[in-house]
């Protein structure tokens, strides 16, 4: 048996050759890029991938062999692609074709804003905390009707929760904002500090039925699961003060915010009941323009990916190789296409970036579904 030193220096040899041979490699893959340049010719080619991973595993019987060859080679192939991509980054033009840059957002008298709910929604909360008390604002009943509304050109911009701390993410809000040709603008962030609220002469013991938004009942589960209430769902929780307030019943209350419990002339019976203190929901701005500011610094993206071994790897792998950060990622299954997922995407950059610019071209080429959410 050969002295540990002697088998190490055999490696070190063998890992010189290798990272020769690599050098080499990736000119080949320059070469290829320059190549394509003004061809139109895709830079993925996953059936000649296919066919040269079987070719060079052909001959190999051992099976862990066959497998990290496979994955060498993988790797190889996805490297290169990324740096054919990094190549010809800079004619790619579909960012250019799609978003207007702009140093701030076009707000004015005149600017019309549209949130879901009534006064009193955490949503108006944050659209005032963004565009400011005296914008033109107007309420529609549903999540949906505010990309409706946008998407028919009605209103300038749009409010909807995103995500929320304690909860998660409000569903279904990503697959509206796919279904229309509207783009993420802006965010807000308000802190949720729900509160128990009852008729004036109300008290706790009197209280059989409560009523919130479901997000608002499952934010405050710890503290209704100490009481026998009826917990009934409704739009949103300003929703909820205003029907306590209308029905004049002793026996019922709402969750909802301090400002929804004043509005409505409600008495406060319980504070703080939300059982996260730090309970923050997020808001996004939406608007119909595909614009996004100089100083935008998060880039949201959408694609779907086939159930297979390694497909997400690869496709985060752009992010990885670019230097670009990653602080969001969330997947659901798509509709009526068997083992295939949707994947929403936050990164910290602008579009501007050419970093951002090399990941997003290589993802685009290599996912279904593409689509650039917003920059904001």
């Amino acid at each position: 048996m050969r002295e540990l030193t002697q088998i190490r220096q055999e490696i070190d040899e063998i890992d010189d050759k290798l990272v020769k041979l690599f050098s080499q490699r990736m000119k080949c893959s320059a070469e290829v890029a320059e190549n394509k340049r003004g061809t139109g010719k895709a830079i993925y080619d996953p059936e000649r991938e296919k066919q040269k991973i079987e070719v060079l595993t052909k001959g190999e019987e051992n099976p862990f062999m066959k497998k990290t060859t496979e994955e060498i080679f993988l790797q190889l192939m996805s490297i290169s692609r990324r740096y054919q991509y990094s190549i010809l980054s800079r004619e790619d033009h579909y960012i250019q074709k799609n978003f207007v840059e702009v140093d701030h957002l076009d707000i004015n008298e005149d600017t019309k804003v549209v949130y879901q709910g009534i006064p009193g929604a955490y949503q108006e909360e944050a659209m005032v905390k963004y565009f400011g008390e005296d914008v033109k604002n107007f309420s529609v009943p549903e999540f949906k009707d505010v990309v409706k509304t946008l998407d028919a050109g009605e209103a300038d911009y749009g409010v909807l929760p995103i995500e929320n701390t304690s909860a998660g993410t409000v569903s279904g809000i990503y697959d509206m904002i796919l279904d229309y040709d509207i783009c993420i603008v802006g965010e807000e962030t308000v802190e949720c500090h729900h509160v128990l609220a009852g008729l004036p002469d109300s008290s706790l013991d009197q209280i059989k039925k409560v009523y919130s938004h479901h997000q608002g009942l499952l934010q405050c589960k710890k503290f209704l699961d100490q009481w026998d209430w009826d917990q009934v769902k409704v739009a949103n929780t300003a929703i909820s003060a205003k029907k306590v307030a209308d029905d004049k019943d002793p026996s019922k209350a709402a969750i909802c915010s301090k400002r929804a419990a004043k509005l409505y002339g409600l008495k406060i019976l319980q504070r703080e009941v939300n059982y996260e203190g730090n309970n923050t929901t997020r808001f996004v701005i939406m608007s119909k323009k595909k614009q996004y500011r100089t100083d935008a610094r998060k880039v949201s993206i959408s694609f779907s990916a086939p159930h297979e071994v390694g497909s997400l790897y690869n496709i985060l792998m752009h992010f990885m190789f670019n230097d670009v950060n990653m602080c969001n990622i969330e997947s659901r299954p798509l509709p009526g296409r068997q083992w295939e997922y949707g994947f929403y995407i936050d990164v910290i950059g602008n579009l501007n970036d050419p970093a951002i610019r090399n990941a997003l071209a290589g993802i685009r080429e290599e996912t279904k579904d593409f689509k650039i959410l917003g920059n904001f």
